[in-house]
């Protein structure tokens, strides 16, 4: 398939990757394009990809493009739109560690306490020759494995492993190897994050998201407990996915439904810069943490591209001075492809979500149902067009095993996003339970 197209209050420093000129040729020069291009965009990822239904949406300060393509479920005959439902899957990680920045900046955490300090009474968290802290957690160099194990048959998506299960899993893992010294992408390193959050604010995690970004940011519609109304406007792919249901068990790490419409102010947020009207995501919270050069390997995280450096959450696509840097992450699972990307240099950022397609048949043209690469490569270019930038060069990447159904994330500093009213229901947490109940 071809597409065209002060982190020091934060206690723990993040790594700006610095860049020796490689000639004395002039940067390429960025030049704004109308967001209205990124129709064109849109409609080649549809055309390209052979998903069955697709939403992008772009913004960069004031303006917000969103539009749907193809269709909401086959034989719908209906284009998706902004107030369309979609699975956020791996996305739901760079909302917690918001809130993880959130909670360094006050005071509430230190981005290099010890899991341990956060872990219910009497549960010891493993070592290996150093212990676990929030930073590698947050950047996957915790040497957790990516699950904890298969979750039991019928299952529906993103309800394992919940709080009890995880907990009690805990003191019998094994780590890969020492902390902080390899990145290994964990979804449930992520949950024990989201937790550990959670313990140190005494409240629910769900309840901490709310207060802390959904709210002040007017996510009215991005919750882990869908409604009714919500479900029926689920984006569906040709296979049965299983139920629109409550997915709080794994609301650190890919539990999150969204909309276009919330998406949009969420982007905002992201990309910046900040004004009157709008709060804007904290410099911190798009550092790097960890360049992937000083590690001994990264598994499971250049899915969108080879990343230099490890964010919270973030993967980073070239150095801090470079016009074309990229800061992104990737998701996917229960037949959704998700992504986002920011370009800092021009405050722009990009969202696509899209449905699996029927699957290739004999003789038939060779769309993927998940192609997940080339569309966030082609995604990846079309923002960089948008500021008048060549596509990113071609980058070796190491053969990643395709585990389960979330995609990782990597790399370099970055700013903000997002704008678009709504209703005002849905993402309210429920009351806060000290363990939710076993499947």
């Amino acid at each position: 398939m071809r597409f065209f197209a002060a982190p020091l209050l934060l206690f723990l420093s993040p790594v700006f990757a610095q860049t020796a000129p490689q000639s004395a040729a002039p940067p390429p020069q960025i030049t704004l394009h109308d967001l209205k291009e990124a129709d064109a965009l849109g409609s080649q990822l549809y055309a390209n990809s052979g998903v069955t239904g697709l939403v992008l949406v772009v913004v960069r300060g004031d303006q917000v493009f969103i539009r749907g393509y193809g269709e909401t479920a086959p034989g719908s005959n209906v284009a998706p739109s902004k107030q369309s439902v979609i699975r956020l899957c791996s996305l739901t990680k760079i909302f917690t560690t918001d809130v993880l920045t959130k909670l360094a900046a006050d005071g509430t955490v230190h981005l290099d306490d010890p899991l341990q300090k956060y872990a219910p009474q009497g549960v010891h968290v493993p070592e290996k020759d150093a212990p676990i802290t929030l930073v590698d957690l947050a950047t996957h160099t915790s040497g957790f494995d990516r699950e904890i194990g298969t979750a039991p048959r019928h299952t529906p998506h993103f309800t394992y492993p919940d709080y009890a299960t995880r907990w009690q899993w805990l003191p019998t893992a094994q780590l890969k190897f020492t902390p902080g010294t390899q990145a290994w992408y964990s979804n449930i390193g992520y949950d024990l994050l989201s937790d550990a959050l959670a313990n140190a604010a005494h409240t629910s995690y769900p309840a901490l998201l709310w207060s802390r970004t959904l709210k002040p940011l007017g996510m009215w519609e991005t919750t882990f407990y869908p409604n009714d109304a919500q479900c029926a406007q689920l984006m569906r792919g040709p296979h049965n996915e299983g139920p629109c249901t409550t997915t709080e068990n794994t609301d650190g790490s890919s539990g999150l439904y969204s909309t276009p419409a919330d998406m949009a102010k969420w982007l905002r947020y992201l990309a910046g810069p900040s004004t009157p009207a709008w709060a804007a995501q904290s410099d911190a919270a798009h550092a790097v943490y960890k360049l992937t050069s000083s590690l001994k390997q990264i598994f499971g995280l250049n899915h969108a591209g080879k990343p230099a450096g490890i964010g919270l959450g973030w993967m980073h696509l070239g150095e801090n001075d470079d016009p074309s840097h990229i800061i992104e992450k990737t998701g996917g699972g229960a037949g959704f492809t998700t992504y986002i990307a920011i370009h800092p240099a021009s405050h722009t950022a990009l969202f696509v979500a899209a449905t699996d397609g029927p699957p290739r048949k004999k003789n038939s043209p060779p769309h993927e149902p998940a192609n997940w690469q080339g569309l966030f490569r082609a995604s990846t270019d079309g923002l960089l067009a948008l500021a008048g930038l060549p596509p990113l060069p071609e980058r070796q990447a190491k053969r990643i095993p395709r585990r389960r159904n979330a995609h990782g994330a990597a790399p370099v500093h970055a700013r903000r996003p997002v704008a678009n009213e709504h209703s005002a229901r849905a993402a309210q947490p429920r009351a806060a339970k000290s363990t939710p109940s076993a499947q």
